[in-house]
């Protein structure tokens, strides 16, 4: 019998009303993603002060690191403790899969600086451009290495400075680190690679409605769905292969 493969998803974000009634949160959106028939998933909500013992973490194959729209340069209770988690999954050689607030907070805890995004924030489809030499097959791209993919971003933050010995994997026009992996132990990625057109709009409806962004600015955001989506189905193989291994 082959032993079940246990997975933790610290999420960082409440869940949206959509979310909810849609996909019944966003752990379902993640594991809609990254799981498969016979794994194990369980989700700890760290931004309302849900953690797990420390003490069973060993029994995880793997853990993810949801997006949030708090800083990851906060130095809130809950951030400071999920950087000490960081810490010790890193300390365990364990794989930790960062997106977009995990990305940047595992840049902090490995030394790296994260601040306010340079050329400002974005809610849309981007285009990111891979790095060639970097993403070979061991960086779970499989034998074949797109030029570009597109991904939905969804943040007003940037990793600045990347931590000793990262390597990065991706950029684009607005960003220089789009994507970096770290041994073998760490792969972040800014963009979001679970979420999808409806996820975004709904996101960017409520932003605007709470006053946040402008009309213009939704225009264009929306502007960039119209033609194109985002390439889930090989997000999904490289975090996949990341996280479970590649298939041999």
């Amino acid at each position: 019998m082959v032993e079940q493969k246990k997975y933790l998803l610290f999420l960082g974000v409440p869940d949206s009303e959509f979310a909810k009634k849609t996909y019944g949160g966003y752990h379902n959106v993640f594991v809609s993603l990254l799981g498969d028939e016979g794994d194990q998933w369980d989700s700890y909500r760290v931004v309302d002060g849900e953690f797990p013992d420390e003490k069973d973490l060993e029994k995880y194959d793997g853990f993810v690191i949801s997006g949030s729209s708090h800083d990851a340069f906060q130095d809130t209770d809950w951030i400071l403790k999920l950087c000490d988690i960081i810490k010790k999954l890193d300390e365990m050689k364990k794989k930790v899969l960062g997106i977009c607030f995990g990305h940047q907070l595992i840049a902090r805890v490995k030394g790296g600086k994260v601040g306010r995004a340079r050329k400002g924030p974005e809610l849309c489809l981007g285009n990111i451009t891979i790095v060639q030499e970097a993403a070979a097959p061991e960086n779970y791209f499989g034998e074949e290495v797109p030029a570009n993919l597109r991904i939905i971003k969804c943040h007003q933050d940037e990793v600045l400075e990347l931590p000793e010995n990262a390597k990065v994997l991706a950029y684009s026009s607005m960003y220089e680190i789009e994507m970096y992996s770290i041994e073998d132990n760490f792969l972040c990625i800014q963009g979001h690679p679970e979420y999808n057109r409806d996820i975004l709009i709904d996101i960017l409806d409520r932003v605007h409605a709470g006053g946040y962004i402008k009309d213009d600015f939704v225009e264009t955001s929306k502007a960039t769905l119209e033609k194109n989506e985002a390439d889930r189905e090989f997000w999904q193989k490289i975090c996949k292969n990341f996280l479970k291994g590649q298939p041999s």
